[in-house]
């Protein structure tokens, strides 16, 4: 396994990398809202935390050669159905004609109060 580690992005708070490669796939942690500073943005809007939490993916894709190109598998946790459109606005923005498969699973809270936290599943260049 190689650890993926970046300071373009949120610096892990617990017992946990940012992102871990093993044959030939990237395996994102969960990313919150969370500057790569390590400042929270708790009181940030719905649409704030989703482009905070997504530039951190973003900067660990990157981190370990890869694009949003790459993306396979994406997991978003959304405290409230209601932010499901919202999410998927920002999402299909960045992301373009990609379309990974992906799972939006509204939960009641997330750690801190945060409103999101997405995960996603990579290939890496060695299984492209």
């Amino acid at each position: 396994m190689k650890i993926i580690s970046t300071a373009a992005a949120s610096t892990p708070a617990g017992h946990y990398s940012q992102g871990v490669v093993h044959q030939g796939s990237l395996y994102i942690s969960g990313q919150l809202p969370v500057s790569p500073d390590g400042t929270h943005n708790i009181e940030a809007s719905f649409a704030e935390q989703t482009q905070l939490a997504l530039n951190n993916v973003l900067a660990i894709l990157d981190a370990a050669g890869c694009s949003t190109a790459d993306l396979v598998k994406v997991t978003v946790y959304v405290a409230g159905v209601k932010h499901w459109p919202a999410f998927d606005r920002i999402y299909s923005e960045i992301l373009g004609s990609h379309r990974p498969a992906r799972a939006v699973v509204p939960v009641p809270e997330l750690h801190h109060g945060y409103l999101v936290e997405i995960e996603a599943v990579a290939r890496t260049a060695t299984a492209a």
